[in-house]
């Protein structure tokens, strides 16, 4: 058998895991103009609701997990929340995914949130071509063998285990 570092990929065998309350937080943020942050805001663009759409997709993307990533191991997706928060010159994202499971949801969490900002970005991408994803991260995540691990809110350090 090949070992990594040798070519080829490897999952990770979860069986023996125990099933347990698992948590994650993702966020991210896309960055444009004012004038699209307004046109967001006040549900005025041609292709509808971005939000609401977003939301959807973001929700949708969480439950798709495994079918995107390889090494992703398809869990039992329980609560999927998906916020924004609408500031000058961007909107940020955030999606918090649960499970009760043998193995986590942090890329779960990544997924819907870095897919509700590429739905914000298709909506608004005939209206602001400066449009930006950016700050992609796992916040949070809880549960299983590792426990709790939180970053720091200056996103450069990690606290926790």
């Amino acid at each position: 058998m090949r070992r990594p570092g040798g070519g080829g990929a490897f999952g990770r065998e979860i069986g023996p895991s125990e099933v347990s309350a698992r948590r994650a937080l993702a966020r991210c943020r896309v960055t444009m103009l004012p004038s699209t942050t307004e046109a967001v805001a006040a549900n005025t663009l041609n292709k509808g609701d971005v939000l609401a759409t977003a939301r959807v997709a973001g929700i949708q993307a969480a439950k798709h997990a495994a079918t995107l990533l390889p090494m992703a191991h398809p869990v039992l997706v329980g609560n999927v929340h998906v916020n924004f928060t609408i500031a000058d010159s961007h909107i940020d994202v955030e999606a918090a995914v649960d499970t009760i499971d043998r193995t986590g949801v942090e890329m779960e969490a990544l997924t819907a949130a870095t897919v509700a900002a590429l739905t914000i970005y298709d909506m608004c991408k005939s209206t602001d071509r400066t449009m930006t994803i950016e700050q992609v991260a796992l916040w949070e995540k809880s549960g299983g063998r590792s426990g709790t691990w939180r970053r720091d809110e200056l996103g450069d350090g990690a606290n926790g285990a």
